[in-house]
């Protein structure tokens, strides 16, 4: 009880400290909120719409998703990154976000300097799906098998340079594998290939993977997160199994323009991470498989940073050239 009353104290004294220098009071928003997201209804923007809700009933104002779609979410970020930095325009990012300034030879805007943090909001990690017909049961095998038949395993993504793609060359990367790959045009032709055998393995989104794996048709080898899924806690991480460093997946987080203004990126971080910690918009997430996550702008904008190094350094392993925008 102690503790507990002084960290109440310590949030009360913390809510009534006056503004930083150069900082004034704000009562922002006083008008709706752009969220744009780079993708197309019915993915990324269904974790948005429901942290937008509830952003929306919290301040007051609504919290209006627009989907910008193309080229893996940059012109999204594109728009961002030009808007006026007056808190009114903000981007709901993916791990895309991280991979495309490896992708491309020359971006629109600085994915780091053109951007004002605000802060992390969740993700779902990846899996490693097999054709159960491929005859292992977990990925000590699997390694052994891919080993015996250099280059003779092959996998789908919905993409060359896409995040799928790249999460698989890490894993060959680390497990010391030769994979080979074959892109489809999107996510769903990717993982019925699976399905129907046309290919050995993919790593898809947990929560895409789980329905199959429930009915017989995918094996889920292990989860390529830090820690297990409440999603499907039966399933080891790649970390659990001896395959290090091989964390991937989708996150998703909040950048604003660069030299908006932090009393209010302030509000922002401070009202997203209370409502991520509600059971309320927890189990929500919960739902499309998003684990909330939450923290300060310089977390995020640290972490970005880190994946847009890891992602660098897989494609310059896998011996991809820069795609022109």
């Amino acid at each position: 009880m102690r503790i507990q009353r002084a960290v109440v104290m310590a949030v009360l004294i913390g809510t009534s400290l006056p503004c930083a220098a150069g900082e004034s009071k704000t009562d922002y928003p006083t008008r709706p909120v752009r969220l744009i997201i780079g993708f197309a209804p019915g993915g990324s923007d269904v974790p948005a719409r429901m942290l937008g809700q509830r952003l929306s009933e919290r301040l007051g104002q609504p919290f209006v998703v627009d989907n910008r779609p193309g080229a893996a979410g940059v012109l999204g970020s594109e728009i961002t990154a030009k808007a006026p930095p007056d808190g009114y325009t903000l981007n709901f990012m993916t791990a895309s976000h991280a991979v495309t300034p490896s992708y491309y030879e020359k971006l629109p805007y600085d994915p780091i300097k053109d951007f004002t943090s605000v802060g992390s909001v969740g993700s779902v990690p990846f899996t490693l799906a097999v054709n159960p017909s491929l005859g292992v049961n977990n990925v000590k095998e699997f390694v052994t098998l891919a080993k015996s038949k250099p280059g003779q395993l092959n996998y789908s993504s919905a993409g060359t340079g896409g995040i799928g793609h790249l999460a698989t060359v890490l894993l060959a990367k680390q497990t010391g594998t030769q994979l080979t790959h074959v892109p489809y045009k999107g996510t769903g032709p990717a993982v019925t290939a699976v399905l129907t055998g046309e290919v050995h393995f993919m790593m898809p989104n947990l929560v895409g993977a789980l329905p199959h794996a429930r009915a017989g048709k995918l094996k889920l080898l292990a989860i390529a997160s830090v820690k297990r899924s409440p999603q499907s806690p039966d399933t080891p991480t790649l970390a659990e199994v001896g395959v290090k460093d091989a964390e991937s997946g989708t996150w998703y987080g909040i950048l604003a323009p660069r030299g908006t203004p932090q009393s209010i990126v302030r509000v922002l971080n401070r009202e997203i991470n209370a409502q991520l910690t509600t059971q309320a918009l927890r189990d929500q997430f919960a739902t499309v498989g998003v684990d909330a996550d939450g923290g300060t702008p310089e977390e995020f904008m640290a972490f970005i940073k880190s994946e847009i190094a890891k992602w660098n350094g897989v494609m310059q392993y896998a011996g991809m050239h820069k795609e022109k925008f």
